[in-house]
C-alpha cells in the first residue's frame, strides 16, 4: 500500500497530482523537483503501476517484492537500487529483529518499499522537510538521510547489546550459581542475535564505500549528487565503528561462553573429587567389615571380647583421618 506520495521542489514539499504518472511528469517539468513515494509491503499487483510508470528494472522489482535481501547497491540503466536493513533490539527478550528498505533512485524520483518494522522513514521525512538545503540535493538527500538514520540506530543497538552483555558477563562470574543451567543457552541465544545484527551491518560497507566515492578505479555511481559524497563518507565512518563494535561483541561473547564452560568443567571436577572422597571414606569400613565377614575359623582377634568395639573404633579413626586429609586438600 502507498503510505505517502509527494513532490518536492526547491527543497520544499508541494501539492501534486494524485496520479503517479502525472506526478512524475510534473516533477520533471519543473526541472528542480522530484517525486518521493513510500510503500509498505506492496503486493505484486499494487507494485505493477509503480513499476510501469517509473520504468523499474524487473530484477530489482522482484527483489523488492520478495524481500529477504542482503544490503546491497545495484545500478541499472534507468535507476539505482539500494537495500538497507534497519534493526530493532528488545532488551527484555534479548532479540534483534531486522526489517528491509528497498530504495529506487532515478531521474526525478525516489521510491521506497518497506518490509517489516523498525523503519526510520517517518522521522527521516519529517526531518528532511525541515531542511530545505539538504532536500535541494534531490533523491540523493533521501538516500543519504535514510542511510544516516539507519546507521545511527545501529550505534544505539550496539550500545544496548554491550550493556546487556556486560550484565550477562557479571552473572557468569557471579559467586552464586543460581540459574547456571540456563546461562549457556542464553549466551548462545545472545550470540545468534549478534549474528543477526552482523547480517545487517557487514554487507552495507561496500555500498557505502561506493556512494562515498571510495571505489578504486570504478565509475561514479549514477543518480547520486556529487555534493553528497562527504555525507556518505561520514555515514561510512559511523558504519565502520558499528562493525568494529559488532566484532568486539562477537569476540567477547565467545570469551564469556568459553569462561562459562571452563567454570562448568571446574565445578564438575570439584563434584568428582567430592564423590571420590566420599567413596574412599565409604570403602575403608566396607573393606574391614568385608574381611571380618568372611566365614573362617582362624582369624586374628576373632574370639577376643573387645574385637567388635576395637574394629568400630578403628573404622571411626580412619574415617576421621581421611576426612581431615580430604578437607585439607580442598576436596570436601
Amino acid at each position: 500500500m502507498i503510505m505517502d506520495c509527494a513532490i518536492y521542489r526547491d527543497g520544499h514539499r508541494t501539492e501534486g497530482p494524485e496520479d503517479l504518472s502525472d506526478a512524475l511528469d510534473a516533477a520533471r517539468s519543473y526541472g528542480d523537483a522530484f517525486v518521493w513515494i513510500g510503500l509498505y509491503e506492496p503486493t505484486e499487483r499494487e507494485f505493477d503501476l509503480v513499476t510501469e510508470e517509473f520504468g523499474l528494472h524487473e530484477l530489482a522489482v522482484e527483489d523488492a517484492l520478495k524481500a529477504h535481501q542482503r544490503p546491497k547497491l545495484e545500478v541499472y540503466d534507468d535507476s539505482l537500487f539500494a537495500v538497507l536493513k534497519p534493526v530493532t533490539y528488545e532488551p527484555d527478550s534479548d532479540t534483534v529483529s531486522s526489517g528491509e528498505l528497498m530504495i529506487f533512485l532515478g531521474d526525478s524520483f525516489v521510491v521506497i518499499v518497506r518490509h517489516g518494522e523498525g523503519s526510520p522513514l517517518k522521522s527521516v521525512r519529517g526531518r528532511l522537510e525541515k531542511d530545505p538545503e539538504m532536500l535541494r540535493l534531490g533523491p540523493t538527500a533521501v538516500l543519504y538521510s535514510i542511510a544516516d538514520a539507519t546507521v545511527d540506530h545501529y550505534l544505539e543497538v550496539a550500545t544496548e547489546l554491550q550493556t546487556d552483555l556486560e550484565e550477562l558477563e557479571a552473572e557468569v562470574f557471579s559467586p552464586s550459581d543460581g540459574g547456571s543451567r540456563n546461562i549457556a543457552s542464553r549466551i548462545y541465544t545472545f550470540k545468534r542475535q549478534i549474528l543477526e545484527f552482523r547480517r545487517a551491518t557487514g554487507p552495507l560497507s561496500l555500498p557505502l564505500h561506493r556512494l562515498a566515492g571510495s571505489g578504486v578505479g570504478g565509475p561514479a555511481v549514477p543518480f547520486v549528487h556529487d555534493r553528497a559524497q562527504p555525507f556518505f563518507r561520514d555515514v561510512n565512518d559511523h558504519l565502520t565503528r558499528v562493525n568494529e563494535s559488532v566484532d568486539a561483541l562477537d569476540r567477547l561473547v565467545s570469551d564469556v561462553l568459553s569462561a562459562h564452560l571452563a567454570q562448568m568443567s571446574v565445578r564438575q571436577n570439584d563434584d568428582m573429587r567430592k564423590i571420590s572422597s566420599w567413596a574412599a571414606m565409604a570403602a575403608v569400613p566396607t573393606m574391614i567389615a568385608g574381611i571380618y565377614g568372611m566365614n573362617f575359623d582362624h582369624m586374628p582377634e576373632l574370639h577376643w571380647v573387645w574385637t567388635y568395639p576395637a574394629v568400630i573404633a578403628l573404622m571411626a579413626v580412619l574415617e576421621v583421618l581421611l576426612f581431615r586429609l580430604f578437607k585439607q586438600r580442598g576436596w570436601l
